[in-house]
């Protein structure tokens, strides 16, 4: 699975320990880790709603299976990774959360607070989170006796999404393009995504707007 990071302006100088805890625990389970936000405070300059729009390009390009993102709550991100098609973006608060999310909701993108009861031993709890958000079988249920009824919901809600989210460069046109083109203007995003694009008109439009 190809997992990518992607962190905005305010939490900027925790990427590198984020980086680290992801790279550690997804790397070793031979997943690849793209870090594809702010790196550092001095880095491309991108707020919570820059990531919902990455999230969007990655995760409908197929360049990348899950988004790992976040802001000062985590709730930003989250709102703004949700208003676009394809991507199911979850709150993950403790490492029980990113479990249940994992196992019910069995989306493709979580959200953490990087600010918001972040104290000692942050580094643990987002450890945790990554070590439940990808171990195991996804989508089993929990508890198993409401893995049907909770399989089938999270089937109806992706169609309802896709019933409301039309075409993705479709509703990407549809914003204000300079807020999508410094969401994808960092070496590091265009890397990623050129390198494992698979839908070539998302990688087109990206390319329209940098050229």
């Amino acid at each position: 699975m190809k997992i990518a990071l992607t962190m905005e302006n305010s939490q900027a100088p925790k990427n590198a320990m984020v980086a680290t805890e992801l790279n550690n625990i997804a790397g070793g389970l031979g997943h690849q880790v793209f870090n594809v936000g702010m790196t550092d405070e001095n880095d491309h300059h991108l707020t919570y709603i820059h990531l919902g729009i990455q999230a969007s390009i990655l995760l409908n390009s197929k360049a990348v299976d899950f988004i790992v993102t976040g802001c000062g709550t985590g709730q930003g991100a989250m709102m703004a990774s949700n208003l676009h098609p394809g991507v199911v973006c979850g709150y993950c608060l403790e490492p029980s959360d990113a479990f249940l999310f994992n196992q019910i909701n069995n989306g493709n993108a979580i959200s953490l607070a990087f600010a918001k009861g972040f104290g000692w031993a942050g580094e643990l709890n987002v450890r945790y989170i990554f070590e439940k958000a990808f171990t195991g079988n996804r989508g089993e249920g929990y508890p198993i006796e409401r893995a049907a009824p909770q399989q089938t919901n999270a089937a109806i809600l992706s169609d309802v999404k896709a019933a409301v989210c039309k075409d993705v460069v479709e509703s990407l046109r549809a914003i204000d393009q300079e807020l999508v083109k410094q969401a994808v203007g960092s070496s590091q995003f265009q890397e990623c995504l050129f390198a494992n694009c698979q839908v070539p008109e998302i990688a087109e439009y990206v390319k329209s707007l940098i050229d």
